[in-house]
């Protein structure tokens, strides 16, 4: 469905459309002595008449794009944004027409933006599916006997998987994507009814009692685990404080040069400290299962 402006939005859209085409058009000498003073010169008055010369690209690129429901205001904005990108960036000893040149630039700011904001979920994110957007319907209403109808035919999806050079798979996702607009959580299920769609969805959080019990399991968890290290000589209560509960854990060379002795004595220590703690642990419980973390 297309955008509505409202009238005062309407009015200054057309303001700027009128004086778009008032602009004169440009002749080729003329371009290129503007584009040359405005690169080589920084000159911000060639730029400026350069520009204007060509908003009504702008204006004619988003038309083209206003049925895919965005204002036609926020579409000229974007344009006018790929426009000055677009003399940012233009080589006039390239000898090639800046309308030539502005032209990619002008629908390139005008897709993205219709990419962002068609809808919440983000849509065509490869080139495969920024290609399917832009040209499944037209190409739906040249191959389908019947445009109508809800879905593509197998023989229909075929063929433009082949003109665009993607995969079926590609075509029938962004033809449910198009088909399915955006739906708000708070609209009711049926019409005069009370449920609302977000009364249908499923909490997939902890209940409190698995909050609770999960507080219970970490406390003891913890105190176990104090009571293990407890049985430990300093030395390795040292290694394993350093290497094991710390986010950044030294390293052995470290650990060696603090306690006096080699990395390979560190690692044996620590290999040590870890058993005795294993040991020490499975004493305290019955079930070997409760020390474990749930997923």
């Amino acid at each position: 469905m297309a955008h509505i402006d409202d009238p005062e939005t309407q009015r200054a859209n057309l303001t700027f459309i009128k004086a778009s085409m008032k602009e004169p058009l440009l002749s080729r000498d003329h371009e290129f002595d503007l584009a040359k003073r405005w690169r080589e010169r920084g000159d911000e008055a060639a730029l400026h008449e350069l520009v204007r010369s060509y908003t009504r690209l702008v204006v004619a690129t988003a038309a083209r794009f206003r049925n895919y429901g965005l204002p036609m205001g926020d579409l000229v904005q974007e344009g006018n944004v790929g426009l000055m990108q677009a003399a940012a960036r233009f080589e006039p000893d390239r000898e090639v027409r800046f309308s030539t040149y502005a032209a990619w630039w002008i629908r390139s700011a005008m897709q993205d933006y219709i990419l962002r904001n068609w809808s919440i979920v983000r849509t065509g994110t490869t080139a495969a599916q920024k290609a399917l957007f832009f040209n499944l319907r037209r190409l739906r209403a040249k191959i389908e006997d019947s445009p109508s109808a809800s879905a593509l035919s197998p023989d229909g999806r075929r063929r433009i998987a082949e003109e665009l050079n993607v995969d079926e798979s590609d075509v029938e996702s962004m033809e449910m994507r198009l088909a399915a607009a955006d739906q708000s959580l708070n609209s009711p299920v049926a019409e005069g009814g009370d449920d609302e769609w977000q009364d249908f969805l499923s909490d997939q959080r902890p209940s409190p009692e698995d909050v609770v019990i999960g507080m219970r399991d970490g406390r003891m968890r913890s105190r176990w685990l104090a009571e293990a290290l407890g049985e430990l000589s300093p030395r390795e209560r040292t290694i394993i404080a350093q290497r094991r509960l710390r986010d950044d854990g030294a390293t052995l060379e470290e650990l060696g040069r603090v306690l006096g002795v080699s990395k390979e004595r560190v690692r044996q220590l620590e290999h040590r400290a870890l058993m005795k703690l294993r040991a020490s642990m499975i004493r305290r419980v019955e079930d070997c299962q409760d020390l474990l973390l749930e997923a």
